[in-house]
């Protein structure tokens, strides 16, 4: 008899057919966010459960989840959604997929540099609002990236990937970590072992470490005073990262050049401050969103679902 399995949203097709062919799947088929109530009472008799990054698994949730469930596998690389010390206590093991998004990831941040340094939101927008006037020696100047310092804040797997793209635009990379890479993942970027250091030398910025209390809100004003005049930074990581109101009135006043964002605090509903500033570049949480990325994520948190009813840990354990 198959294990039941709930799904709190539409994954890829390739992924759902996986999950059909090994469970007995619940799913919601109109792809709406379930409720934290919803969740807890779909999962009535269910073994598992496979969440994505926005069902918020607080310590009330994972301790209101049925004795039924033995497993909790997420569609993210981040987990800050969930309560793993709540999760521990109930001895509830917890996985997550933390390699489907890297490559896509990197991409969505290399966009984001090169839209940012040569202004493509700007441009689109023109051109959408019928509203260019023909080609100008001034209209739009931006900056090139070769030559230039891009910081990397979070030397991961993502922020790695990043850093070999960057290579390719000929950038000169520099990075800060709590532990130093090795040279031959390194290759020939500059370690700084303080945060301070790095934001010295960064023309361009790039956020890519996790959310953590240490990290919550870490780029404001303090920060931004620390880079080069008119830096252009991006962030792929978390919204929860930035002090919004921080960021804001430095674009404004010109003190950063540009943002480059995919992510924002409290998602869908951002800053309004945002909205109406040109010198941004703005997305919504593409940073995962292609299908290669997406299909490995599903395969990865499926993996972590297998495991446990084959009488073994995690392949990507968090608890």
């Amino acid at each position: 008899m198959k294990k039941r399995l709930l799904i709190t949203r539409r994954l890829p097709a390739a992924v759902e057919a996986r999950a059909n062919d090994t469970y007995d799947v619940l799913q919601a088929q109109d792809d709406h966010q379930m409720t934290t109530d919803e969740i807890v009472e779909k999962a009535k008799g269910v073994d598992a459960v496979l969440i994505t990054i926005t069902d918020k698994m607080r310590k009330e949730v994972i301790e209101a989840l049925p004795d039924s469930v033995k497993a909790l596998s997420t569609f993210s690389i981040g987990f800050d959604h969930i309560d793993l010390e709540a999760a521990k206590a109930r001895k509830l093991p917890v996985g997550n997929a933390p390699h489907g998004v890297t490559v896509a990831t990197a991409e969505i941040a290399m966009l984001l540099l090169l839209g940012s340094a040569r202004r493509a939101s700007e441009g689109e927008r023109m051109i959408r609002a019928k509203a260019w006037p023909g080609w100008a020696p001034l209209q739009l100047v931006g900056r090139r990236l070769d030559g230039k310092k891009l910081g990397i804040y979070g030397f991961g797997k993502i922020g790695q990937a990043l850093a070999q793209r960057a290579r390719g635009f000929d950038m000169e990379i520099h990075y800060h970590d709590i532990v130093r890479q090795p040279a031959d993942k390194e290759k020939g970027a500059i370690f700084h072992d303080t945060l301070d250091s790095l934001l010295s030398v960064s023309e361009f910025f790039s956020i890519n470490a996790p959310s953590t209390p240490e990290t919550r809100y870490f780029f404001n004003s303090a920060t931004i005073e620390k880079l080069p005049q008119g830096a252009i930074v991006v962030n792929t990581a978390r919204g929860d990262l930035v002090k919004d109101d921080d960021m804001i009135a430095a674009l404004k006043s010109g003190r950063l050049a540009y943002a480059g964002l995919d992510v924002f605090a409290g998602e869908p509903k951002i800053n309004e401050g945002y909205y109406d500033l040109p010198n941004t570049f703005l997305f919504p949480h593409l940073g995962s969103a292609a299908i290669e990325a997406r299909n490995q994520m599903g395969f990865e948190a499926l993996d972590n679902v297998d495991a446990v009813f084959a009488g073994k840990d995690m392949p990507f354990k968090l608890a």
